[in-house]
């Protein structure tokens, strides 16, 4: 076939690619505008069946070159191994403007139009508060850009879907998160005061209800007893009240941690330390056994290229693998150094996976420390 023909022939896959992609978002377009008339009809209220959680919108950010990558990731694995979600798949992205100041923080455009055929929906948000400060900030003023009264999950972009997330019993009237975390905070100071009054002096200080927060399956100062998620993913009803309240307590404990907080190390994990009084405000907490999939065969929080390599199951990496060799992700993965050497050249699959034992918990810093010794980190 000469060049030109196959020029021609390229060119037909993707003008027939763009009207399959434009014909599904027209039909989701039409479905979500006959659930919203049959709400107003009051034809909804009397059918609370959970089948609904497949109308719930997906919410990441993307930044520059690595997390525009990871958001593709995301987002071709989701086409990938949830094929019937409907929903809005929404990136959003934070100007160069406010806390990103003098800060370049758009995707690249190969990036954009990769997104973009993978039916994902790039917003624009302004950071004011947080930004270069404190980039994990993002995950808390991007819900700005979600429709109100709307079921939400936001995952970091760092995160594969592995299986039919369409299928999980979410029930977004009680909001929960990730409890794929270890005991990463409180520090609690050798003299006090301990896990569980400066755990108290939070819910005191906005009002909760402490006593009903606790896991009484765990002893006292026990770090697994208080409600602490990790915030690799979390959803809810209404993403403008959770923001609204992730927002105010974030800020309120950044300007003025209080006594019991004096200690503590709020420089990193400052989301993680109002998300669990957000989530409980809101009638939420620990996510059921259904959920099991989250961070588990459903969806996989890997973080970094390397360690997806040293830590995660068999199906994790042969999906990122099968991604990044699909010919519409190609260019991209050759562009992006970890995706290129690690996936394409075989860095991991033939340095860095035999160098750990997966029958046994990896500890992630300890991980990281190997794999930096060895010149294998990347990202």
């Amino acid at each position: 076939m000469s060049p030109v023909s196959r020029a021609a022939e390229r060119a037909a896959r993707q003008a027939a690619n763009r009207a399959e992609r434009e014909a599904r978002r027209q039909a989701r377009q039409a479905e979500r505008k006959g659930r919203r008339a049959d709400a107003a009809a009051g034809v909804l209220a009397a059918d609370p069946a959970p089948a609904q959680a497949t109308s719930f919108n997906i919410l990441l950010v993307g930044q520059g070159m690595r997390l525009g990558m990871e958001a593709v990731l995301f987002a071709a694995s989701l086409r990938r191994h949830a094929p019937d979600w409907q929903g809005r798949l929404i990136v959003a992205e934070p100007r160069p403007e406010g806390a990103w100041a003098g800060t370049q923080t758009l995707m690249p455009d190969a990036i954009r139009h990769a997104l973009a055929g993978f039916d994902a929906e790039i917003l624009p948000f302004a950071a004011r508060h947080f930004g270069a400060s404190y980039p994990y900030g993002n995950k808390i003023e991007a819900l700005a850009v979600l429709p109100p009264h709307e079921p939400f999950i936001f995952f970091d972009s760092d995160t594969l879907v592995t299986g039919p997330l369409d299928r999980l019993p979410f029930d977004f009237s009680r909001p929960s998160a990730s409890m794929r975390r270890t005991g990463t905070w409180p520090e609690p100071p050798l003299y006090g005061p301990g896990y569980g009054a400066i755990w108290k002096s939070l819910y005191d200080r906005f009002g909760l209800d402490y006593e009903g927060s606790l896991d009484r399956s765990h002893p006292d100062e026990h770090w697994e007893r208080y409600l602490y998620f990790n915030a690799g993913w979390f959803f809810g009803a209404d993403p403008q009240e959770f923001g609204r309240r992730f927002l105010d307590w974030t800020l309120a404990i950044r300007t003025d941690p209080g006594e019991a907080l004096a200690c503590q190390k709020l420089d990193v994990l400052l989301d993680q330390v109002a998300l669990p009084l957000v989530i409980h405000a809101l009638g939420g907490g620990r996510p059921g056994p259904g959920l099991a999939g989250l961070d588990g065969d459903v969806t996989c929080h890997y973080r970094d290229l390397p360690l997806l390599y040293a830590r995660e199951s068999d199906h994790a990496v042969e999906t990122v693998e099968a991604l990044l060799r699909d010919p519409r992700l190609g260019p991209l993965a050759e562009a992006w150094e970890p995706a290129r050497k690690i996936v394409l050249e075989g860095v991991g699959r033939n340095s860095i996976r035999p160098m750990f034992d997966r029958r046994a918990p990896l500890i992630e810093g300890r991980t990281r420390q190997i794999l930096k010794k060895a010149g294998l980190w990347l990202r």
